[in-house]
């Protein structure tokens, strides 16, 4: 959707930030989206601040102009997800603009939605590793245009998985799509997500606990 016309931004400008299949960002301003993106699984901290860059550069657009941050909040790994999340808060912080999160499967519905999907239910499906999926169902779109979600997002064994008409495994998230989302939301008055990630399971990492005292 580079460079694609979006009337439903108007004035605003919003920048989004995804990491929870690649690393995709997209910029609308001045009515129109640009994108850039990388399907690197792990190289999200090394290209995050380019693509950026990139997408100001495609809009010829400051950062000044920035009204509004999209956090992609997943379903995703921990270790990739927390990058685009942290980015987004630190541009919006530096901005002093709100953040605005939204789930990264509720943009791949509506790439897909918007095309007139056929099938009665839609389900976004991704790689969760650990021999489990992350699985979103949606149902069409609502008045506003926005996904309505059937299921909130929950992991499913891989073993278990029985494929269906209305299956869909994106290579990224569609960051455009989560501008569009974002404008479409703000139009209509609709909310966003809590402002947390969706890891749907523990880290892999912890922090290190207190070494215990010892009584003497």
């Amino acid at each position: 959707m580079s460079g694609v016309e979006l009337a439903e931004l108007g004035p605003r400008a919003l920048l989004a930030i995804d990491t929870a299949i690649g690393t995709s960002v997209a910029l609308g301003v001045g009515g129109r989206i640009f994108e850039a993106s990388s399907d690197d699984p792990r190289g999200h901290a090394e290209a995050i601040g380019d693509l950026i860059a990139r997408v100001f550069e495609l809009a010829d657009a400051s950062p000044t102009a920035v009204t509004g941050v999209i956090a992609g909040i997943g379903p995703g790994p921990f270790t990739g997800l927390r990058v685009g999340i942290a980015a987004a808060h630190a541009f919006a912080s530096g901005r002093g603009v709100p953040v605005l999160p939204l789930q990264g499967h509720e943009a791949v519905a509506l790439d897909v939605l918007s095309l007139g999907a056929a099938a009665p239910e839609l389900r976004v499906l991704q790689d969760a590793r650990r021999r489990e999926l992350f699985v979103t169902e949606y149902t069409g779109l609502d008045w506003a245009g926005v996904p309505v979600r059937r299921s909130e997002p929950r992991l499913l064994a891989r073993d278990a998985y029985e494929a269906t008409e209305g299956d869909v495994w994106p290579e990224r998230i569609p960051a455009a799509r989560l501008v569009q989302l974002a404008a479409r939301r703000l139009a209509a008055g609709h909310g966003f997500e809590p402002d947390r990630a969706l890891y749907l399971r523990d880290p892999d990492v912890y922090p290190p606990s207190r070494p215990k005292k010892v009584s003497t």
